[in-house]
């Protein structure tokens, strides 16, 4: 359903995301809610979800800033706010291809105030 809104709250830090209608953004929002412990990599946040889709063909290799997105490998959410270290220049690079969830509102670099281990929660809004 397009136009789920998830509420993400990460220690102090909460916002607001808009889902997509992808067959994995639904599978996200049947699972919720869910929290986890917080992974860094350069300006992500990923963390475990337990939804183990697979790849879309339309799956991206760069994202742009705040993206919510799902990573296959690692059964993550990623929350994409700058850099992270396979990034070239200022593109935002993820390991490896994402599959694209929806988008946070407004300013997705108060990111960086969270710390690896820092309790996530994702729910519905």
């Amino acid at each position: 359903m397009v136009g789920n809104r998830i509420k993400i709250t990460a220690g102090d830090v909460v916002m607001s995301a808009e889902l997509g209608g992808s067959e994995t953004a639904q599978l996200l929002w049947d699972a919720l809610p869910i929290q986890a412990s917080a992974n860094i990599w350069g300006d992500e946040i990923y963390f475990g979800v337990g939804i183990n889709a697979e790849l879309d063909d339309d799956a991206e290799e760069t994202v742009e800033l705040g993206t919510v997105g799902y990573w296959p490998p690692g059964d993550a959410l990623c929350l994409f706010f700058g850099p992270t270290p396979m990034s070239t220049g200022n593109e935002i690079r993820p390991a490896s291809a994402v599959n694209m969830l929806g988008m946070i509102e407004g300013d997705s670099t108060v990111l960086k105030a969270v710390s690896d281990g820092t309790v996530i929660s994702v729910e519905r809004e």
